[in-house]
């Protein structure tokens, strides 16, 4: 009876030591990820090309800009936000501004290529004066197509068109809405973009 008690304590004394170590471990292992803070972005976008001579050069494609960003190098998927507005200006083959991005935020997922865009989002085409309005859009770098599943406007020279969810490319040349809900003609109306 005594071995059974003696044994019993000891087990017990057992567990609850190594459970003290795990409890040690786990809270040694947690690190707080700080992230890297920069003011007055100005990045630009570029894919790689060749010259005429056949040598590696870049083709830029945009440019960022941004007052304040947020990069979480550590994180187990690193990112970067932009949590005070941002601005991108999408240029053409003739490295002239075809159309406009802003949103109030942004963040960008470096192992994607994606970057999530929420708050007043506003694409706007220069050349064509089609401007879309939603709360959240997705932008994916590889495919340079926007997309949302949200609600959408989107203003052209003669009408209004409301819907849910919106595939286009970055320059705005063309879209397909998924779901049309609306569409409000505004030809001599005036209508702010």
């Amino acid at each position: 009876m005594v071995r059974r008690v003696l044994l019993l304590l000891l087990t017990a004394g057992l567990f609850g030591v190594s459970c003290g170590d795990k409890k040690t471990q786990t809270v040694s292992q947690q690190k707080k990820i700080v992230p890297e803070e920069a003011i007055n972005i100005e990045s630009l976008l570029s894919e790689p090309s060749t010259d005429s001579a056949g040598k590696l050069a870049a083709k830029v494609k945009g440019k960022l800009t941004a007052p304040y960003m947020l990069r979480f190098q550590l994180a187990d998927s690193p990112y970067a936000e932009f949590p005070r507005t941002l601005h991108v200006d999408f240029y053409n083959e003739a490295l002239v501004v075809e159309s406009q991005l802003d949103a109030l935020y942004g963040k960008y997922l470096q192992n994607q290529d994606k970057v999530f865009l929420r708050d007043s989002v506003v694409v706007k085409n220069i050349t064509k004066g089609d401007t879309l309005h939603c709360q959240e859009l997705w932008w994916d770098q590889h495919t340079e197509r926007f997309s949302t599943d949200k609600p959408v406007r989107i203003y052209t020279k003669d009408k209004i068109l409301f819907g849910t969810g919106m595939e286009a490319d970055q320059n705005f040349r063309w879209y397909t809405i998924r779901k049309l809900t609306g569409t409000v003609l505004t030809q001599g109306n005036n209508i702010p973009k």
